[in-house]
């Protein structure tokens, strides 16, 4: 199964890679969420072999996810693996300059199930796809929102 969004952000390019390659930041907001995040890798600055373990209560079970930062693009593209038991999935961050201060990203995330109770649920997901597009595409567009809001407060007494 495969979703796609896409936002148009106010800010610059450059600004917006430096948001979402702050993985320390992204770990704490996991953290805050309820998640255990465990760093895998001893990488001292972002890129290509980043790995992360991640557990979370999803539905009432225990989840665990291990991330690994396949690609890392400047101003360009971000590209992460994601393992779990069930399924397994590509997340694709490709971001376009639009203008001295105006970035779009395009988020993709393309899921494969690896059981069959994995093929069950992404078959459910299926069937109700405009539903959850539309929650993939408010999240993203909560996170651009929050990352307009970083760069207003970041030119405040520029």
């Amino acid at each position: 199964m495969k979703l796609s969004a896409k936002e148009d952000i106010e800010a610059p390019i450059g600004f917006v890679t430096s948001v979402l390659t702050d993985f320390d930041m992204w770990e704490r907001a996991a953290m805050r969420r309820g998640a255990d995040v465990d760093r895998l890798d001893s990488l001292r600055k972002p890129g290509a072999g980043m790995e992360w373990r991640v557990g979370f209560d999803y539905r009432g079970k225990k989840r665990k996810v291990e991330l690994k930062l396949l690609t890392l693009t400047p101003d360009q593209r971000l590209v992460f693996d994601c393992m779990a038991a069930p399924a397994e999935a590509i997340l694709s961050i490709d971001m376009a300059e639009m203008g001295p201060r105006r970035t779009r990203v395009v988020v993709t995330l393309d899921i494969k199930p690896r059981t069959l109770a994995a093929r069950l649920f992404l078959q459910s997901l299926r069937l109700a796809k405009a539903k959850v597009a539309r929650r993939f595409s408010r999240r993203l567009s909560q996170t651009a929102a929050d990352i307009e809001d970083r760069y207003k407060a970041s030119q405040v007494g520029v």
